[in-house]
Parts: C-alpha cells; sequence; structure tokens
C-alpha cells in the first residue's frame, strides 16, 4: 500500500513489474481520475484514499453511490482472500493483506451519517446565489441583506434569518433605497420563492448549528492513520446544485482557516470532488474563477485536490492545468465529439514510446488505467499503463447496522446530532417589531387619555347656568374661548406631532444596532 516515499497504485510497463506511485511529497499538488462509468474510477479512488489514510493523512471524499462505505470494513470474506484480487496482486507484485480504516459518515441530512451544516453567514452571498440560480439584480439585493445584518448585528445563523432578514429589507426599501440602490418587492419576493424551493430540496438541514469545525475533519486515529471522512450523497445527489456549492464551499472553508505551510512532506488533508462535472456545469465566471484561485493557493495550505469525472474536458484547461497526478481509465469514442475529447485527453500526457497514448486509453480494460504521477522537482512521468492495485477494505456497501457502529465509535454525535438555535436576525427582528407595535400601541392609549381629560376640563368650565354679572359673564365667555382654542391645539398637538415623533422614535431603533 506504502513504499517508502509514497503510496503504491499499481504497477505498470509491459508486464506491469515497474511500480506506479504517487510521491507523498507531490499529494498537494492535485490530481485527476477520469474515465467512462464502469471502468473502474471508484476503485481508484478507493486505493488513493487508503494510502492518504495509511500515510496519516486525513481524507474527504462524497459516496454518490454507498460504495465507498466499505472503507470502514476489511476486504476479505470470511476471512478469505478474493481470487481475482490475489491474482491481480501476484502479476504487480503487491502484498495484499485486507484491512479496514477509521471512517467517519457524515450526512447533510443526518440519516446516513453525522449531521453536518453550516451558517447562512459562512456560506456567504456568491455560493447562495450560485446554489439558488439568482440573477444578477437578485445577487444584487442579497449582498444589501448581508451587509445590513453585519451592520445592525444581526446574525444569518438559518434560513428563516435570511427570510426575515428580507421581509425587513422589503418594507423598508424606501428609505434603504437611498442608501444602497434600488430595492424591487418583486427582486425580494423572488428571492423569498427561491428559498423555498430550497428548503424543498432539504436546505433547512445544512444551515444551521452547531456548524462544522475543520478540525473535527483532520483528526487522526490512535495508531496514526488518517480518518477517512464519508459524506453520504447517493440522495443528496438528487440536488445536484446543493452538492456542488457544499463541496465548493468546504473547499473555501479550508482555504481561508488553513494556515500556511509551504510543501510539507506529505499533505494536511486530500479531498476528492467526484461528480466534478456538476462544479462547473452551468456556472458563472465568478465562481469558476473562484474554484480555480482555490486550486492554485490551497496546496501551500497543504490540501490537494483530486477531481473524479468522467471526461477529463469537463475540468475547465485553468484549472486541469493544475492537477499533476493523474489516472486515466477507459473513454469511448463513440461520436465526433467523443473522438475530439480522446485526442485532447491524450495530448495531457508526457508522451511514451513505447505506445500511442490515444490508443491506450481506448483500449485499456477494466482496472486499468494510463497513468502519469509527478516525479523528482514535480516533473510528470512519462504516462505508462497500469494495472491498479486491489483495495486492502471492502469493496460495495456495508450494512446499516455497521454504519451505525461507525457513527458511534467516532462520537461526533455528542457534538453534532442536537440542534442549537440560539438567538440570531429572526428572533432579533421579531422583538423589535413588537417593541415598536407595543410602543405605538401605548402611545395612542396616553394620546387618547390626555384628549379626554381635556374633554373634561373643557366641560367643567362651560357655564353651568347660574346668574353672574355682564362683565363676568364676558369675562368667562372670553376665558372659555380661550381654553377651548388652546385644548383643541394641544389636542392636534398631541394627535400629530407629538404622537408622530414618538412612533418615528420607537420604528428608528430598528435602525440602530443592539
Amino acid at each position: 500500500m506504502l513504499t517508502e516515499a509514497g503510496i503504491f497504485v499499481g504497477g505498470g510497463g509491459e508486464s506491469y513489474a515497474t511500480p506506479q506511485e504517487l510521491l507523498l511529497k507531490y499529494g498537494n499538488r492535485h490530481g485527476l481520475i477520469a474515465g467512462a462509468t464502469g471502468t473502474g474510477k471508484t476503485v481508484t479512488l478507493q486505493v488513493l484514499a487508503e494510502g492518504f489514510s495509511a500515510a496519516g493523512v486525513p481524507v474527504f471524499l462524497a459516496d454518490v453511490k454507498g460504495d465507498l462505505a466499505g472503507l470502514a470494513m476489511a476486504g476479505s470474506v470470511d476471512g478469505k482472500l478474493h481470487e481475482p484480487f490475489t491474482k491481480r496482486a501476484a502479476t504487480i507484485g503487491y502484498d495484499l493483506n485486507y484491512a479496514d480504516f477509521p471512517v467517519a459518515f457524515w450526512d447533510l441530512f443526518g440519516e446516513q451519517g453525522t449531521p453536518i451544516r453550516t451558517t447562512v453567514a459562512e456560506m456567504g452571498p456568491l455560493l447562495l446565489a450560485r446554489l439558488m440560480d439568482l440573477s444578477e439584480p437578485q445577487e444584487g439585493v442579497l449582498n444589501i441583506a448581508f451587509r445590513l445584518a453585519d451592520e445592525e448585528g444581526l446574525p444569518l445563523l438559518d434560513l428563516k434569518d435570511l427570510q426575515s432578514m428580507l421581509v425587513f429589507i422589503g418594507e423598508q426599501s424606501a428609505d434603504l433605497g437611498l442608501r444602497y440602490g434600488n430595492i424591487s418587492p418583486a427582486t425580494v419576493g423572488a428571492i423569498q420563492r427561491q428559498l423555498l424551493v430550497l428548503e424543498n430540496q432539504g436546505g433547512t438541514r445544512l444551515f444551521g448549528e452547531p456548524a462544522l469545525e475543520l478540525a473535527d475533519m483532520m483528526r487522526l486515529a490512535p495508531d496514526g492513520r488518517g480518518q477517512v471522512n464519508i459524506l453520504a450523497s447517493d440522495k443528496l445527489m438528487a440536488s445536484p446544485r446543493l452538492y456542488a456549492t457544499f463541496l465548493l464551499w468546504l473547499l473555501s472553508e479550508l482555504f481561508e482557516e488553513l494556515p500556511e505551510v509551504g510543501d510539507p512532506d506529505r499533505p494536511k488533508l486530500v479531498f476528492f470532488f467526484d461528480e466534478a462535472h456538476l462544479l462547473f456545469s452551468d456556472a458563472p465566471k465568478a465562481l469558476t474563477d473562484k474554484v480555480e484561485q482555490v486550486a492554485r493557493l490551497i496546496r501551500s495550505k497543504g490540501v490537494g485536490i483530486y477531481f473524479i469525472t468522467q471526461n477529463p474536458a469537463d475540468v475547465p484547461d485553468d484549472i486541469l492545468g493544475q492537477l499533476g497526478n493523474r489516472v486515466q481509465h477507459a473513454l469511448r469514442a463513440f461520436t465526433g465529439k467523443d473522438q475530439k475529447d480522446l485526442a485532447r485527453a491524450a495530448q495531457n500526457y508526457r508522451p511514451n514510446p513505447r505506445f500511442d497514448t490515444e490508443t491506450a486509453i481506448k483500449e485499456v480494460g477494466t482496472g486499468e488505467a494510463v497513468t502519469s504521477f509527478l516525479e523528482a522537482k514535480g516533473i510528470p512521468s512519462m504516462v505508462e499503463r497500469t494495472l491498479v492495485r486491489p483495495p486492502a477494505s471492502q469493496l460495495g456497501p456495508i450494512t446499516p447496522e455497521q454504519r451505525r457502529a461507525a457513527i458511534a465509535a467516532t462520537g461526533l454525535g455528542f457534538k453534532y446530532d442536537k440542534v442549537v438555535d440560539r438567538e440570531s436576525a429572526y428572533e432579533r427582528l421579531q422583538a423589535k417589531a413588537s417593541a415598536a407595535a407595543e410602543a405605538a400601541a401605548n402611545a395612542e392609549a396616553e394620546e387618547e387619555k390626555m384628549k379626554a381629560e381635556l374633554r373634561e376640563l373643557k366641560q367643567a368650565r362651560r357655564y353651568d347656568g347660574t346668574q353672574v354679572g355682564r362683565s363676568t359673564s364676558r369675562s368667562s365667555s372670553r376665558n372659555d374661548g380661550i381654553a377651548t382654542a388652546f385644548g383643541k391645539s394641544l389636542a392636534r398637538q398631541l394627535g400629530t406631532r407629538t404622537g408622530q415623533a414618538i412612533v418615528r422614535g420607537i420604528l428608528g431603533s430598528l435602525f440602530k444596532s443592539r
């Protein structure tokens, strides 16, 4: 499984006797596993994950079909070796020993693994806009919501926080428009509808607390092997945009949080991105640029990214050029486009004078590939036909009982199983709105009380029918007239200026921070 300097991937050459290995020193230089369906990509992914784990490197991968869960169990069947595997191991000179690996299962839906969450604020407006397929004006309003939440001290943790923030923006659009630009109620409504779609896809479970701590994915087992983190993705694949956006968020978090380490002797973490074409399908240029930036810079933080896809053409050229370790399984060339893609794939390898690369990519069988790994000084090796070694862990899924036992063994459920709903934007906006409504009602009641007292005063000063002198009568009448005018003026002021000032003062508090 491990050689002195790297991971034994398989045997190469005409007799498959030449070891093909991925040097740990260059494991953070990224890689590609490509090939048509059924050609052995999943087994190659499993082999590399085993090798990195055995070398003490934590691994993250997405299990889109449930096949990779077998990493948690040894590959033997009733203690017996699998005959085809023993033959392949003998052919390439590999000493096959079955073994299980330290696995942590994760699941956005909390059904097949420990729940995994992030907050709306950590996801950010760019990825959320991608997730909800927002237009440019809609993305602009979403950015206003995030900016205003930061300024007013309103934490955005889950979807109801973002929904309540959008309601607030819609209600205050006239005033906010002078500060941030035009905010159309129709645009706010369109974003709310997309949030509803996201809820229906399971987004409610993705956003919230406790949020994932990256350290829980970068643990080592007591024996020094790296933890293999498996994201249950069979159900998640029904929402491909959610799948791709979540994995891109995870890459971004790794990029932002991990320190610079330069060129380590082995990676700090290896990240396998299965079904990589979903990341780039219909992606806006801003998002593709972000992926390119992460791929270019994250290797200095000790993280290796390995894309798994059917065709290398699924990966943009700027990113493909950064993938130094490559395993190319068979490609089929049934159409003119397939033939162009095949020729293009062959051009990405350093030629080997012993065979034609394009022909070899068409001819390799299941479990066989053409490979090229970085050699000394980071130079790509010549392409070689390689028979991939058998995995040491179990091929295929495990039973629900075995999965539950593996989940319990990690102890992560004590930290992540229970949802924490602390005070955030939703609760604070609700509290401010309730306080404003109560204060306005109290102001209105006080105004009515003062009006009633004025009416009583007016009644008390009115002529009660007793005989008085002429001058006294005129004086009393004149005083009544003054009192009446004063009372009416005061009532009007209380009903307009004073009352409005009280309400403005209360509602104005909505724009102040905590």
